[in-house]
């Protein structure tokens, strides 16, 4: 029974407490309107910063977290015959001595952009990109297949004229969805289509300044058919890039440190290549990512200050207008625990309710950043509870002071005031 009537008091005073709000809505709504920016900034921080990890995340995985990655710089004419004079640029011979010479080295792939001057089938005409890859390409860059299968070992070895599609460029070549079987044509030779990649890459294309992501619309065939069959420029390189596969347990930065010596060595010290370790960018935006929370969350905690500031200010406000209702309440019985109950009832109120309005500004702004920015978003539940959370925490914190002091007055005095 004694259960019953506590629901029903807490019941009365969250009423009570609307009540009172309603009566004063101009200064609760300038009071409320701290806790809703605060409030606010926390949940589109965290759900912009989710959203920024996820995505982070899925670009590092096409790319391998395991992974090296190893990309021919971009020199052309006088330097790049200076070059030339002592390194040949990246080649398949440097990936096979990484594999013959580095024991951490567990799996390699590489590939060669080709310049594409004409790409189309019977059904359309296509802008993408073409490339020649190694079979093991699809495994390291972690790419899945739609319809079809990638090509293998067997289709490289004999220079075999085969093609796999990412989504987007199957949609422009056969607009009608028939693309596994069908031809296209890439400059002067015809190539079968054996695949079409799955829509599930990043739609960013950069992290940390490292170009990745664009397979939607690229073609695919065997580098060794691109090398053998399509016309390249005197003195580039052999490959574009190759990317290495780490052992478990070996530390990306000391493997990078012991390849970068390596090809030091086979290209006579020239630096025509870079080397990037997916982990370290990983890293590098989780620790950019880091500092974008903490000033956000400065702001946004400065915000909370300001809304629990006003709370205790609305609080002590309330309690100089109802001083004469206090002390008729003490004299009809109410005990202090009473009183002081229910102006903690009404600050949490406040709060909540501005944390609740918060919530919906702060979604409502997340996807204003997003659509503005282009920046993903994630939606957390921790935010939501982490959010409501704070608020509860500020209403009482800041509602503590106000409902002990207005438990402590004198009923006769209270009485006596008018």
């Amino acid at each position: 029974m004694s259960l019953i009537n506590e629901s029903k008091i807490y019941i009365e005073g969250i009423k009570q407490a609307f009540d009172e709000m309603r009566h004063h809505k101009l200064r609760t709504a300038l009071t409320l309107l701290g806790m809703i920016f605060g409030v606010g900034a926390v949940i589109a921080m965290l759900s912009v910063g989710e959203g920024a990890e996820r995505e982070a995340l899925k670009m590092i995985e096409s790319m391998g977290v395991r992974n090296l990655v190893v990309n021919a710089r971009s020199t052309d004419g006088e330097a790049l015959k200076s070059i030339r004079e002592h390194s040949i640029g990246l080649s398949l011979r440097d990936v096979q001595s990484a594999k013959d010479t580095l024991p951490f080295v567990e799996n390699w792939s590489a590939e060669k952009q080709v310049k594409t001057f004409s790409l189309f089938s019977l059904e359309g005409r296509s802008d993408a990109q073409v490339k020649g890859v190694t079979p093991s390409y699809f495994d390291l860059t972690a790419l899945k297949m739609n319809e079809g299968a990638a090509f293998d070992s067997q289709d490289e070895a004999h220079y075999r004229q085969v093609a796999v599609l990412g989504p987007e460029a199957a949609r422009s070549l056969f607009p009608q969805g028939k693309a596994i079987g069908s031809v296209i044509k890439i400059n002067h030779q015809w190539f079968t289509v054996v695949g079409v990649l799955t829509y599930a890459q990043s739609g960013k294309s950069k992290i940390q300044g490292v170009k990745l992501g664009g397979e939607r619309n690229e073609v695919f065939i065997p580098l060794a058919t691109a090398l053998k069959k399509m016309n390249f420029k005197n003195l580039e390189d052999e490959l574009d890039a190759f990317k290495v596969s780490l052992a478990e347990g070996v530390e990306p930065s000391l493997a990078a440190k012991s390849l970068r010596h390596l090809i030091n060595r086979r290209h006579g010290g020239e630096k025509d290549y870079d080397i990037v370790v997916p982990a370290d960018l990983l890293a590098q935006h989780q620790k950019t990512q880091q500092i974008f929370n903490i000033v956000m969350a400065c702001v946004a905690g400065i915000s909370l200050l300001v809304g629990g500031i006003g709370i205790m200010n609305i609080m002590l406000a309330t309690i100089m207008e109802r001083t004469a209702e206090i002390g008729l309440l003490r004299a009809l019985g109410a005990r202090r625990k009473d009183i002081a109950r229910q102006f903690l009832i009404e600050s949490i109120v406040i709060s909540a309710t501005g944390g609740v309005i918060g919530i919906g500004v702060g979604l409502l702004l997340a996807f204003v950043i997003s659509s503005a920015a282009g920046w993903p978003v994630a939606w957390s539940p921790f935010a939501i509870v982490l959010a409501l959370g704070v608020c509860m925490t500020i209403g009482v914190g800041f509602g503590l002071y106000p409902a002990k002091k207005a438990a402590k007055l004198d009923p006769i005095v209270a009485l006596q005031r008018d």
